[in-house]
Formats: structure tokens, C-alpha cells, sequence
């Protein structure tokens, strides 16, 4: 059963580390409470993790925690299996491999924290990196109806994921990704490394441009308009903003990062520039997320 489950109105800010049987495992996830704390129910984000990390890491790297003290969100850190998400991609993620049901164990936490930590249900999002980006994408073919947006970063939306991909309802998606990743090719094809061969993989994603046009078809979208992102700063890279609007007041959008890496925008260049590519400074991803889903609930 979950540790740390007290009264929601007990809460504090700061963070519980809790821990949830699901599926024969013991599965953990991270939650922070903002300081300052509204009353009533709360929105809460869910941030997963890369290939190779972990739930503290995603907490503290990103900057999530912040922005949920200055905007009063919960932010929900869950751990992957063996550092990683059953994305769909079979033999390439630790997870995969093992067939781990991590949407089941995400709807599990999604239904603890409404439960126990006075979540609006209305307003859940998800967001990833890499891995977790391509998991959060088919937590939106998979889960939408505990979901009201989700915003993947370097992480399109894995091709055998495509055929099954039947969100409930007009899901608003923001997706971020670098044309120069060097790891999840914005192009498509295979990731080029993966927790479950530590190295290429042999499961492909979509290209970035596809994982774009199945969510305008899935949410019955107009065309998207495309905006160049004034610079803030000559870092090397520039940003294109394509946006669409979409059935029941849902937009579908695309923050494009020319020369952009396997990064997160505004955050850590975490690894080595010639392994990862550049981290942009043209704008905060954290809370680019934020603003976008602060204008969604289910």
C-alpha cells in the first residue's frame, strides 16, 4: 500500500516521497506541494523522467518545483521501471522489455493524488523527456480520460504506438523538440540510445512532423499558422512556434528549436554539448508548459 498518505488538508510545501504496489511492484513517485497552497482542489503535473533517470533527477533539474510555488500546482515526480518507461518500443526501454503496465501504474497515481492530495481531476497534465516524452505522448492515445493536455519534450510518439492511438476526447498537445537532437532524430527513425540496448534501437519513432499532424487529425484541427519566436539571447539556435486550434477549444502546438539538442529549453546543459547538442535560451520550457496548460481542464 502507499506510504505517506495523511489527511490532504495536513499537507505542508516540500516534498513526500511515496510509495504505491502496482502490477506485483513497489512503484514510487515524488510530490511537491506548493508553498503558499490555495485553497480547494488543485491542478497537479506529471513530469516523468528520461531513459537513465530518475524522479529526482526530473524534480531537480527542470525548475517544476518553482513554477509550482509561484502558480500553486502540485508536481508529481513518478520513477520508472529500472530508469525507464514501457513507451511501447518492446527491447529498446528496460520497461518495455518487461512489459510493465506503467499507464495502469500511471492512472493508479493519478486516481491516489485526486484521492488523497486534493487534485482537481479535471486538471492533470502530463509532461516528459525523451523516454518520458514519448510515454507521455501514448499516455495521451492511452490514458486522456484522466488527462487534460500533455506536453512531450524530445520525445515524438513511437511508431507502434500509432494504429491504437484513440484519445476520449480533443486533447490539447504542446510538444517541444531540437531540429539537431542527436538522440531522438527530429526526423524520424530509431533513437540512437536506448536503456534497453544501450545503444541504437530497433523500434523507430515518428518524426516529429507526423507526431504533429496525428494529433491535429485526432483532435479535428484547423491548419496550423507558424511564428518565429522573437530572439532573447544569440545562442545559436532560433524558435518557430506552429499552432493549431482545434475542436471543443483544444490547440495542438510545436515549439521548434533550430540547432536545438537532446534538451530541455532554458534548463542544464546537463551533458556534454558534443553528446547531447545545445540547450536554447529563447525561452523557459517549464513554463512555456505551464502557461500552455493552465488554459486546458478535461
Amino acid at each position: 500500500m502507499a506510504a505517506g498518505c495523511g489527511h490532504p488538508q495536513a499537507r505542508a510545501a516540500g516534498d513526500t516521497t511515496v510509495t504505491l504496489e502496482y502490477g506485483g511492484l513497489q512503484r514510487q513517485y515524488i510530490i511537491h506541494y506548493p508553498a503558499n497552497r490555495p485553497q480547494g482542489l488543485l491542478p497537479a503535473v506529471l513530469a516523468f523522467h528520461g531513459g537513465g533517470g530518475n524522479a529526482q533527477n526530473m524534480a531537480g533539474s527542470f525548475g517544476f518545483d518553482k513554477v509550482s510555488d509561484a502558480e500553486g500546482f502540485i508536481a508529481v515526480y513518478p520513477n520508472g521501471y529500472e530508469k525507464s518507461w514501457n513507451d511501447g518500443r518492446g527491447d529498446d526501454t528496460n520497461a518495455s522489455a518487461a512489459d510493465i503496465d506503467d499507464v495502469g501504474f500511471v492512472g493508479a497515481v493519478i486516481d491516489r493524488i485526486i484521492a488523497d492530495d486534493s487534485v482537481d481531476p479535471a486538471r492533470v497534465y502530463a509532461t516528459g523527456m525523451s523516454n518520458g516524452g514519448m510515454f507521455t505522448e501514448d499516455l495521451g492515445c492511452r490514458l486522456s480520460g484522466k488527462l487534460a493536455a500533455i506536453a512531450p519534450v524530445a520525445g515524438p510518439l513511437p511508431q507502434v504506438d500509432q494504429s491504437a492511438c484513440a484519445p476520449t476526447h480533443s486533447l490539447p498537445v504542446l510538444e517541444i523538440h531540437g531540429t539537431s537532437d542527436p538522440i531522438v532524430p527530429y526526423d524520424g527513425g530509431v533513437v540512437r540510445v536506448t536503456s534497453g540496448h544501450h545503444g541504437p534501437g530497433s523500434s523507430p519513432v515518428l518524426s516529429v512532423d507526423a507526431t504533429q499532424q496525428l494529433w491535429r487529425e485526432k483532435n479535428a484541427c484547423d491548419a496550423a499558422t507558424t511564428t518565429q519566436l522573437a530572439q532573447r539571447t544569440d545562442d545559436g539556435t532560433t524558435v518557430t512556434l506552429q499552432s493549431s486550434d482545434c475542436a471543443n477549444g483544444s490547440k495542438v502546438q510545436l515549439y521548434s528549436v533550430a540547432n536545438g539538442g537532446h534538451t530541455w529549453p532554458g534548463g542544464p546543459q546537463y551533458l556534454p554539448q558534443a553528446l547531447v547538442g545545445k540547450v536554447t535560451h529563447q525561452f523557459d520550457a517549464t513554463e512555456v508548459i505551464w502557461r500552455f496548460f493552465a488554459q486546458f481542464h478535461a
